[in-house]
């Protein structure tokens, strides 16, 4: 950055964690079990975030054959198709009606991964979890900050106005992030924090083929996207590509700042994987039970694909730490689908 740079010399794929983010991992722990435990006393107990699921379907994740050798690692390794679980919901940690702008979330799950994986839970070497949401930016640069965020939406409207009057660019980020979309099936996805490829930092994306972008209906219905997605499967199949966007400047495309975007212009993405989801029934009792069941951590990978960064690292315990308190309250297995 040149001779008047005073902060650390970055390096790519490099990570640089802060000595307090443990502290605020603890927290983050205890304060979002706590909700849980306040949110779901009489009932069943959802995720955290993303708890309305408006389906979970099969499909299946197609590597694109002949990659050159920088995209032709981990179960990018080789042309070959992992059955998968596709999980589509509400990032927000209230269930309500679709119509209210909100960050929609994507959760993939590949079969049949050969080799051990980074997260020691379930038969090693089975499944990988890809997750991705409808913006390409996360709300918060650090771990620190989201701890405060998390803090300041529970405690109520004065811990909230205070936090985002001393925090403007978190503001600026949710509220950009929070739209209304016509169709899961219809939006592009991204997985806002850097994951390894090799030795190589990369982001990921998820495109569909099909994107009209349709306006939302006037006066929809409550779960107008989980009727858009058994519309569009009882009859055509859903496309997407999946492509990887490698980072080439460690200080505009940073990995302990998720808050920004890397910008496609200095770095396109390129295409490893075709997700195609095939026309089916899946709004069914049997299958939302399935769906909500399962658990996705972006650290259930091969060690080819470690997730990078300080929002990295939180997930690997916050996720371990809520889906097993999730489980254990719900009286239900948790294990990985095969």
């Amino acid at each position: 950055m040149g001779f008047f740079n005073t902060g650390p010399q970055l390096q790519l794929a490099a990570e640089y964690p802060p000595a307090d983010e443990q502290q605020h991992v603890d927290s983050l722990i205890r304060e979002l079990r706590a909700k849980m435990q306040r949110d779901y006393a009489k009932t069943r107990t959802l995720r955290d975030a993303h708890p309305k699921m408006h389906g979970c379907v099969r499909g299946d994740f197609s590597i694109v054959p002949d990659l050159p050798g920088e995209l032709s690692i981990g179960v990018f390794k080789r042309s070959r198709t992992f059955p998968v679980w596709v999980r589509f919901s509400n990032q927000n940690g209230t269930v309500s009606t679709d119509a209210k702008a909100d960050i929609r979330g994507v959760a993939i799950k590949l079969m049949g991964v050969e080799g051990a994986r980074l997260l020691p839970d379930g038969a090693p070497g089975t499944t990988q979890d890809f997750i991705l949401i409808s913006d390409s930016r996360f709300v918060t640069k650090n771990v620190a900050e989201f701890d405060g965020l998390v803090k300041a939406l529970i405690g109520g409207r004065i811990p909230i106005g205070w936090y985002f009057l001393t925090h403007l660019r978190v503001l600026r980020n949710l509220m950009s992030s929070l739209r209304c979309f016509s169709n899961p099936l219809e939006i592009r996805y991204f997985s806002v924090v850097p994951s390894l490829l090799g030795d190589k930092a990369v982001k990921y994306s998820l495109t569909p083929r099909a994107a009209s972008h349709g306006p939302v209906a006037k006066n929809p219905s409550n779960d107008y996207l989980r009727e858009a997605m058994v519309d569009q499967l009882a009859s055509r199949d859903a496309v997407f590509d999946f492509s990887v966007q490698f980072q080439v400047d460690p200080y505009k495309m940073p990995i302990e700042d998720p808050g920004t975007t890397w910008d496609e212009a200095l770095s396109p993405f390129r295409r490893v994987a075709t997700l195609t989801i095939p026309s089916q029934i899946f709004d069914t009792p049997e299958r939302r039970e399935f769906g909500d069941n399962l658990s996705f951590n972006p650290w259930r990978c091969l060690p080819e694909h470690r997730p990078l960064g300080g929002i990295s690292r939180a997930r690997r315990q916050v996720y371990q730490a809520l889906s097993t308190f999730r489980h254990e309250t719900n009286q239900a297995l948790r294990d990985e689908p095969r």
